[in-house]
């Protein structure tokens, strides 16, 4: 591996991979698309075709999800950057119209997430719809989204850890990267004569973890025992593995005033919420004592 990278070069030491010219954006009629989005993009495509697939296998009218996810998208784009606003507003505070800028990221994937499963809760409300079922059908899709989605930040440069020598160490120029991000100790491993840093790819990471988490909601969800169980299957499952994710994570959004991480705080709180409700509702079930509300039928979820 050569020590000095072009500013468009992205490698992999110890795989034998090195990228060259890895886009950030390409030119269409003039106008120039970020790659972020577009593959955001397809992610979201992709997670609504899943989740209306699931939906015609438990015999749901997929418009449902079609419609939901008109509102969805709007909502979480508009959550995931004022989680991020809020919790970054030292970049904001004296130039607010910066916070309509979306072209270098600045979108927290917990904003988006909150965002949409509280659109979720208002519009089965108002469409007299089941928020568990739906729920359900959709986090599968929401996963693989997720999975797509995060390779955004890898043509973004973006959502990088801590230095390391593992296996997946990431090369990217010091160029190509906001200063803001390389921490510390990522700069105190910047070998002399060299114009890059060595880090984890905690894009990559999260990517995996989401994808074996997708693999075991495709296999458990025939066995499910409950409405909810999958939606509560992902609030723990991701909140697990975004945990310690975020933990060497450079970027990090800390709460005001101090330095704990605010997404890994939330990672675990979810966890453990679902952990707990998994655990009570399946207690619930085996004593007999009547229907626990997270397993009442969409037809008893519509007569109320």
């Amino acid at each position: 591996m050569q020590d000095i990278m072009n500013v468009t070069d992205i490698s992999f030491p110890h795989l034998g991979i090195y990228l060259n010219d890895v886009p950030k954006s390409f030119s269409v009629f003039g106008f120039q698309i970020a790659l972020y989005g577009v593959i955001i993009g397809i992610g979201v495509l992709c997670g609504v075709l899943m989740a209306s697939y699931i939906a015609k296998k438990e015999n749901l009218d997929s418009e449902i999800i079609w419609d939901f996810a008109i509102y969805a998208i709007i909502f979480s784009i508009i959550g995931a950057r004022i989680y991020y606003v809020v919790f970054q507003w030292d970049m904001y505070k004296d130039n607010l119209l910066h916070i309509f800028n979306l072209r270098n990221g600045g979108l927290a994937i917990y904003g988006a997430v909150i965002a949409a499963f509280t659109t979720l809760w208002v519009y089965c409300k108002v469409k007299k719809q089941s928020f568990l079922q739906i729920a359900d059908i959709c986090v599968p899709g929401l996963v693989l989204g997720q999975v797509i989605g995060r390779w955004g930040n890898f043509t973004n440069r973006e959502v990088f850890g801590e230095y390391t020598d593992n296996l997946l160490a990431m090369r990217l120029p010091i160029e190509s990267v906001r200063s803001i991000d390389i921490s510390e100790n990522v700069a105190q491993h910047i070998v002399e004569g060299t114009n890059y840093i060595q880090v984890h790819p905690t894009f990559l990471y999260e990517s995996l973890w989401n994808l074996i988490l997708l693999f075991v909601m495709i296999g458990y969800r025939q066995h499910k025992k409950f409405e909810g169980e999958m939606w509560l299957l992902y609030l723990g499952g991701y909140g697990l593995g975004r945990a310690w994710i975020e933990g060497i994570r450079t970027d990090t959004l800390f709460i005001p005033h101090t330095t704990i991480a605010v997404s890994q705080v939330l990672a675990i709180v979810l966890f453990v919420l679902a952990l707990i409700a998994d655990l009570f509702i399946r207690m619930r079930m085996k004593r007999g004592s009547g229907t626990p509300a997270a397993t009442m039928s969409v037809k008893e979820t519509n007569q109320q």
